[in-house]
């Protein structure tokens, strides 16, 4: 897709670098920077991070994130393929949330570091994904796994253990596939987010 006119960029919110990512991911530009515009409300950006992901559950689907931080306000964009009907075949669902900072509970990363026991060069080096998990009490999820007694000749059920994980969004960006960049763009917004929820 060609930019957007000059016109059409002095009214928008949206910064020409973040404008240039978005467009780069390939994902209906113009309507994710629209919709995105539209939250913003004039706010001025301070951070983001845009995340483009294919998932594959018996046909092909395209989903892209936007993260963008302001002063005040967590924007989440979130643009997917949507079934469409007899007059609309194709469609696309476009979702904006927009969350006071000072309601995030929890900036979670969990960091994947392939060969801990040389560890060495720093995250941006040796990371290879990033879980970034963001809560403000939308939602969560459990993750369960079997408990046992520690004895390893016990055959008996003991039922299950749980831990309960914030799940408003989760944005996971891998090395191997989006390459070393995307990673450390992911650590810098990641960062970035979690020193402006602790103010």
């Amino acid at each position: 897709m060609t930019r957007r006119s000059s016109s059409s960029a002095r009214a928008s919110s949206i910064p020409a670098a973040l404008f240039d990512e978005i467009t780069h991911a390939g994902y209906f530009p113009q309507l994710v920077a629209d919709v995105l515009d539209v939250t913003l409300a004039g706010e001025s950006v301070e951070g983001y991070l845009v995340q483009p992901e294919t998932t594959f559950d018996e046909e092909l689907r395209r989903h892209l994130t936007v993260l963008v931080l302001t002063k005040t306000r967590l924007i989440a964009t979130h643009v997917d393929d949507h079934e469409g009907d007899d007059d609309y075949p194709a469609s696309a669902a476009a979702t904006t949330e927009a969350v006071p900072l000072s309601g995030i509970r929890s900036v979670a990363m969990t960091h994947l570091v392939a060969r801990p026991a040389e560890y060495s060069n720093g995250l941006t080096q040796s990371a290879t994904e990033l879980n970034l998990a963001i809560g403000w009490g939308g939602g969560s999820r459990i993750d369960l796994t079997p408990a046992s007694c520690g004895d390893p000749d016990c055959t008996g059920d003991h039922g299950y253990m749980g831990q309960t994980m914030p799940d408003d969004i989760v944005i996971r960006v891998s090395g191997a596939a989006e390459g070393p960049a995307a990673l450390e763009r992911a650590l810098a917004f990641a960062q970035q987010l979690s020193v402006a929820t602790s103010r």
